[in-house]
């Protein structure tokens, strides 16, 4: 295993003779820059970082620790000292093949902030923010104090402009004071830290580091180009910051996602929805230019807003993760260490100085860290993890290394110091992390969360992230757009309202219906979140007129990424087995999970209850906990009361013998719905009927009791016409109070009898 994965690296002395020798002959053709030298440095830097990143990955290390190292190997450091002429050829020091080369570069840092905003979880901060703050403000407060006091006393050589030194110490100062988010949240989420209370707020403090980072970095950078402390350039620079983040986490909170779907739904090109991603981060870290500010606070916002955006997250971020990951990481960090000169550092002033930024610096984030900890009410062992983990400077650090070198802020000399304590820092804090986490104990609060959120990963409900609803004029439509609205006021879901009845143009009323939908949803989410169940007060919902014949419409809508598509139109069945056309040509079209409304009843009358009395049968299956979890968020919404019910058949002999030994199969079953219950604090009731007919019992359990909606999980069976099998269309058709049917998404081949 370690030979198959040393042989790719030993092929790099070899690429590297033979890409040295056509250097050579490339550069002495000519003193212009050359596209095959930028080839050739991009192939280096993306072979030798990705390998010593797996290398390092395999170790327990950051991956990007490899890429800095190939930078340096490839630089002055070993590769240059080594063989000086070859490495000159392949990385010459004219300014305009360095330019092409940093080019790539500069856009790959906005692509790691764009990255690094994504990950950034704002509902986390929320959630320990007071905590988080406070240790914070301690977390910055005691290392900038330090790196500041450093830069007053560094000597003149090392400063590029000695004249501003203010500028150089507030640079040492934020450099010092801040941590990695990215290296902080992969290590906590390789440790499976990242939900424990503790996890979350060395994550939580490591954002807010980060922000308030940008933020002086911002300032800095103002100062800088001023070449003096101008109190009116600082005053735009803080003025128009703060100004950017309050338009941003407010109106454009909403346009980025508007755009987002706007892109989704409406563009038809390959990969538009990255496009317009992109554009906004360009847009975005123009304007913070464009008011004094660094570029990368621009795509830094950016990243958080699309992060935020409710729909799409997760392929959005998995398509520029592979890109950004592969290519632009390497390039930028293997350029960073390019530019770092390591031979500096055999001068024994400067190894001695470097020395005493590495211990400044780790000594006063980790007290700093250690004392917010304390101050934030975090137990001993809790302030030890959390000082352990702020201490990793890494990517974040390089960047604002490389800033301060392009702005003149730092020296050759001091960039390289920095460097190192970056890779030192970051190198060191895996492993104290990982020793001050493994005997931290959990409490009973976090070990039900946890319970809670792992169960929820493999959920239905949980992970739904853009229904679909499709209705008529009919009160049935009402009803269902009721029921749309409870489940996404729960989870803060936008809403898709297509209208199917008549094509647009056809009907006088048509707008008014549709409008009245609409306002339908936003009343039911409004209702569950005034209950203080749901997460926003408000839910973005759109309405759409079909157009065209309806199997062309709901194919055009099921290309856009819709993750369930409820239906709600005035006639459910047709004669014998058959649902209604309508309904069976919409579910051909749609292949993902489908939920279909029948309102019977008193909702006939009042299609937008105060609250729901729901009954769910439950088999066991996969399916049957889809219906259970739909009808627990209902009941959570809705404030009502639910009721679970099995039925062992007479022909199951196994449920029979299960009966015998007073612990069953049905036990379990109706354990498992009660412990679903028990995670989102429902109150439930649960019943065991035995009977030969399933259908016969669950339609005898709707008439002795005041339940007022049936939500039944189904599977989609292979059929020449839509089909939920014997029991489903039984209880949809005699059933007297209101179905819902949430189905699968494929189709499945048709039960025994048994079944």
């Amino acid at each position: 295993m370690q030979w198959s994965l040393l042989r790719p690296v030993g092929l790099v002395p070899a690429t590297l003779v033979l890409t040295s020798m056509a250097a050579s002959a490339e550069g002495g053709k000519s003193a212009s820059p050359s596209e095959f030298l930028l080839v050739t440095q991009i192939v280096l830097l993306i072979a030798v970082g990705r390998g010593l990143g797996e290398i390092m990955q395999r170790i327990g290390q950051p991956s990007v620790i490899g890429e800095l190292l190939a930078g340096i190997l490839l630089g002055p450091s070993l590769f240059g000292w080594i063989w000086p002429d070859a490495q000159t050829a392949i990385f010459p020091k004219m300014p305009e093949q360095k330019a092409m080369l940093d080019g790539i570069a500069q856009f790959g840092i906005l692509l790691l902030l764009l990255l690094t905003g994504m990950e950034t979880d704002l509902k986390l901060v929320k959630k320990v923010g007071k905590a988080a703050i406070a240790i914070s403000i301690a977390g910055i407060l005691v290392p900038f104090a330090c790196g500041f006091a450093l830069g007053e006393f560094l000597p003149d050589a090392l400063l590029p402009k000695p004249e501003q030194r203010l500028v150089a110490s507030l640079f040492m100062g934020t450099a010092l004071s801040i941590s990695s988010v990215k290296i902080v949240a992969v290590v906590v989420r390789e440790m499976n830290f990242m939900r424990r209370n503790v996890g979350q707020i060395i994550v939580a403090t490591a954002v807010i580091d980060d922000t308030i980072g940008w933020i002086i970095i911002a300032v800095i950078f103002s100062l800088a180009s001023q070449g003096t402390l101008d109190l009116a350039s600082v005053a735009k620079a803080v003025l128009g910051t703060l100004v950017f983040l309050a338009v941003s986490f407010t109106i454009g909170r909403r346009l980025v996602f508007q755009l987002i779907r706007w892109a989704n739904d409406n563009l038809v090109s390959v990969a538009a929805v990255i496009t317009v991603i992109l554009l906004l981060m360009g847009v975005m870290a123009l304007i913070t230019h464009a008011i004094g500010v660094h570029t990368v606070l621009g795509a830094f916002v950016a990243g958080i807003l699309v992060g935020e955006s409710p729909i799409l997250t997760r392929q959005i971020d998995e398509r520029l993760r592979g890109l950004i990951s592969s290519f632009f990481m390497p390039v930028f960090f293997g350029l960073a260490g390019l530019s770092a000169d390591l031979a500096v550092l055999r001068d024994p002033n400067l190894l001695l100085l470097t020395g005493l930024l590495v211990v400044i610096a780790s000594v006063g984030k980790f007290g700093g860290a250690f004392v917010g900890g304390t101050l934030g009410g975090l137990s001993t062992r809790e302030s030890l993890a959390l000082a352990s983990g702020m201490n990793a400077r890494g990517s974040t650090e390089v960047i604002i290394a490389t800033i301060g070198l392009s702005i003149g802020v730092l020296s050759q000399n001091l960039f390289t110091m920095i460097v190192t304590m970056a890779i030192v820092t970051t190198m060191a804090m895996p492993p104290m992390l990982r020793a001050a986490l493994a005997k931290l104990p959990m409490n009973k609060e976090e070990k039900e969360r946890l319970e809670r959120e792992e169960f929820e990963k493999r959920g239905f409900v949980a992970n739904l992230e853009r229904p679909l609803l499709a209705v008529d004029e009919s009160v049935n439509a009402t009803f269902a757009s009721h029921i749309v609205g409870l489940i996404a006021g729960m989870r803060g879901l936008p809403i898709t309202v297509l209208h199917i009845g008549k094509r647009a143009g056809e009907q006088e009323r048509g707008r008014d219906e549709e409008a009245s939908h609409e306002a339908v949803v936003k009343k039911a989410a409004e209702t569950v979140s005034a209950n203080g169940d749901g997460e926003v007060g408000s839910i973005d919902v759109v309405t759409r007129a079909r157009r065209a014949e309806l199997g062309k419409t709901i194919t055009e809508e099921a290309r856009k990424g819709f993750d369930l598509l409820v239906v709600g139109v005035d006639k459910v069945t047709a004669a014998k087995d058959r649902f209604d056309r309508k309904i069976e040509d919409i579910a051909a079209k749609f292949e993902g999970p489908l939920a279909i409304v029948a309102a019977r009843g008193k909702h006939l009358k009042q299609p937008m209850p105060d609250r729901l009395n729901i009954l769910v049968p439950v088999s066991g299956s996969g399916v049957s906990k889809r219906g259970a979890e739909v009808a627990v968020a209902l009941t959570q919404a809705g404030s009502g009361s639910l009721r679970v019910i099995y039925v062992a058949t007479t022909r199951d002999k196994g449920a029979q013998r299960g009966a015998s030994r007073g612990l069953g199969q049905e036990a379990g079953i109706l354990k498992d719905a009660s412990d679903l219950a028990a995670r989102y604090e429902v109150d439930i009731t649960t019943t065991l009927r035995v009977n030969r007919a399933p259908e016969a019992a669950i339609l005898r359990e709707i008439d002795t009791t005041d339940v007022d909606l049936v939500v039944m999980g189904v599977d989609r069976i292979q059929a020449d016409h839509l089909s939920f099998g014997g029991v489903a269309d039984a209880v949809l058709r005699q059933s007297k109070v209101s179905v819902l049917l949430v189905s699968s998404g494929e189709a499945r081949q048709a039960p025994s009898e048994k079944g």
